[in-house]
C-alpha cells in the first residue's frame, strides 16, 4: 500500500491531504474520505486505508484548512462541553454550501489529474457534518461523481433556502444514507422529509436506519458500535463495487 501526505490547492487555500492507494500497475477509481466534526484523525487514516484495500485510491482531505491545520482540535474534544461546541462553530463557519461544492470540484480535479486514477466514475463518502458536503460534491461533479454516501449525517433536510437536499436535481450519482437513532442533527422528521424528497428524486438511493448512536461508524469513540459499523462498511463497499467497478469491466 502507498500512502502519500500531499497539500492540494482548492480557490480558497491549501489543504492537507492523506492519499493512500493499491501498489498497482493499472488506474483504479478514486474516492475521496471527508471526516467528520472532529476533523482528520488516525481513525480515517485507518479506514482510507481499509478502503483503498478494496481496490480504491483513497483521498482524505482536511475539510477545515480554512480555520487550522490538523489536528484540528487542539484539546480533547467532547462535545458536551461549551469549549468543543465553540471550537466546532468556528471550524464549520467557512464551510457555506458553496465553499463545499468549491472544494469538490477542486478535489475531483486534482484526482483526475493523477495517472494512478481511472477516467471512470468516482465515490465520496461524508460522516457527520460532512454527510451533506458528500451531497454536494455529487452535486458539483455529476460528471465525475458516481457514488456519494453519508453515514450519520446531519442537516441533509432542513427548511432554509440551502438544504442540501435541493441539490438533488443536479445529481446523478446512486445515494446511500445510512442513519443514527435519535440523532439530534437528523431527527425523525428530517429523514421522513429527506426520504420524501428522495421519492420525488428521478435517481437511484438507499435510505436506511441503524440501532445505532450518532459516529457510531469511527472507531475510538465512546459511541462506536462494531457490528454496525461493520454493517455499514459493507454497505458502502458494496455501493462502490456496483457504482464504479463494474464501470471498469464494462
Amino acid at each position: 500500500m502507498i500512502e502519500e501526505k500531499l497539500n492540494i490547492r482548492t480557490r480558497d487555500g491549501m489543504t492537507e491531504a492523506l492519499l493512500v492507494r493499491p501498489e498497482s500497475n493499472d488506474p483504479l477509481p478514486a474516492i475521496i474520505n471527508l471526516t467528520d466534526g472532529l476533523g482528520f484523525r488516525p481513525a480515517f487514516a485507518d479506514q482510507s486505508k481499509r478502503i483503498a484495500e478494496h481496490g480504491y485510491v483513497v483521498l482524505a482531505p482536511n475539510i477545515f484548512y480554512r480555520v487550522s491545520t490538523n489536528p484540528v482540535f487542539p484539546f480533547e474534544p467532547d462535545f458536551a462541553s461549551e469549549q468543543t461546541r465553540e471550537r466546532f462553530a468556528e471550524l464549520k463557519a467557512p464551510m457555506t454550501p458553496d465553499a463545499m461544492e468549491r472544494d469538490g470540484m477542486a478535489l475531483v480535479d486534482f484526482l483526475s489529474s493523477q495517472p494512478y486514477v481511472s477516467s471512470g466514475p468516482m465515490g465520496v463518502v461524508g460522516f457527520c457534518f460532512a454527510g451533506k458536503f458528500a451531497m454536494l460534491v455529487a452535486a458539483a461533479r455529476p460528471d465525475r461523481i458516481a457514488a456519494a454516501a453519508s453515514f450519520h449525517g446531519g442537516g441533509l433536510f432542513t427548511d432554509t433556502i440551502d438544504s442540501p437536499h435541493l441539490v438533488l436535481p443536479r445529481v446523478k450519482a446512486r445515494l446511500y444514507f445510512g442513519h443514527a437513532v435519535n440523532d439530534q442533527g437528523m431527527p425523525a422528521e428530517a429523514i421522513e422529509k429527506l426520504e420524501w424528497a428522495l421519492r420525488s428524486w428521478d435517481g437511484d438511493y438507499e435510505s436506511e436506519m441503524y440501532d445505532a448512536k450518532h459516529g457510531w461508524m469511527i472507531p475510538g469513540g465512546r459511541v462506536y458500535d462494531e457490528a454496525n459499523a461493520e454493517r455499514g462498511f459493507g454497505k458502502l463497499m458494496t455501493l462502490f463495487e456496483e457504482s464504479l467497478q463494474s464501470a471498469l469491466k464494462r
